[in-house]
């Protein structure tokens, strides 16, 4: 079995012999899936005189605590400009259908940018990780997907993501629960890229069964380390934590494998 202090250690060490190119590789992958963090916005104070036309068609700026009522002025069957209200809700009908189709199309270029580039970049990165546990590995392990059955690594990484969004819809915490136990996806893949979809997910559920809990305390035990990079404003965790947690979760998955997870992953003749 393993415990936190071994594979943060293991990770330590492995980040500091290949420190330089671990931080890059790290890097890449914060910008690519968001490991760095958001960024947060707000609203300004709004000016909140209204403007008011009158029937005679001049203007006045009204103050909030003015009760303004037009009660007196008749319907006379026009809402704006001279439109209808029939044809002002036609109007809005129409953009709303536009503004749906193109958020559509956003949403679209969004999951294909997702599914066929940076889902096999990230399994890329993620061997890079595993093989720096034991060797200095090589940057140019970023591209491995495109080389090595890249459809069906995009396909199984594309259907794992679907799994958790969908299982994130009944409520955060089984979408939770979904997202560590396919968690060994991308590693299984970055050593055995013919696995099938099917495979690929089986045997990482079988990998994380009864180690979800652990791996999540694991995750929990970071939190200090992010906290004095947001001090930092993320320069720490550019240069050390994101790199040394990176590997750390790289560790995970050898002694995951290496504790009898092995077995499942069919051998090739």
């Amino acid at each position: 079995m393993w415990t936190r202090a071994e594979l943060k250690e293991k990770g330590k060490m492995a980040f500091k012999r290949n420190y330089w190119k671990t931080v890059l590789i790290s890097f890449i992958m914060a910008l690519l899936v968001g490991g760095a963090g958001g960024a947060g916005g707000g609203y300004g104070s709004r000016n909140e005189v209204r403007t008011v036309v009158d029937v005679d068609g001049t203007g006045a700026d009204v103050p909030d605590d003015v009760d303004t009522r037009l009660d007196g002025i008749e319907d006379d069957g026009f809402f704006v400009d001279g439109m209808s209200k029939g044809q002002m809700v036609l109007f809005i009908a129409v953009i709303a259908v536009i503004v749906l189709i193109f958020v559509a199309i956003v949403l679209a270029i969004v999951i294909a940018v997702e599914a066929l580039l940076i889902n096999p970049i990230e399994v890329g990165m993620r061997r890079f990780f595993y093989l720096n546990l034991n060797s200095k590995a090589e940057a140019k392990e970023i591209a491995y997907a495109f080389d090595s059955n890249y459809k069906n690594i995009a396909k199984t990484m594309f259907f794992r993501d679907l799994s958790i969004v969908l299982w994130s819809l009944l409520l955060i915490i089984p979408g939770i629960v979904k997202a560590y136990e396919y968690r060994m996806v991308m590693y299984l893949l970055a050593e055995n890229p013919d696995l099938s979809k099917d495979e690929a997910l089986a045997i990482s559920r079988q990998m994380m069964d009864g180690q979800k809990w652990k791996a999540f305390v694991l995750d929990l035990s970071f939190i200090g380390w992010r906290l004095l990079s947001v001090i930092t404003l993320g320069i720490l965790n550019i240069f050390y934590v994101s790199p040394y947690k990176n590997m750390t979760d790289a560790a995970l998955y050898e002694a995951l494998k290496n504790n009898g997870a092995a077995a499942y992953i069919p051998q090739e003749e």
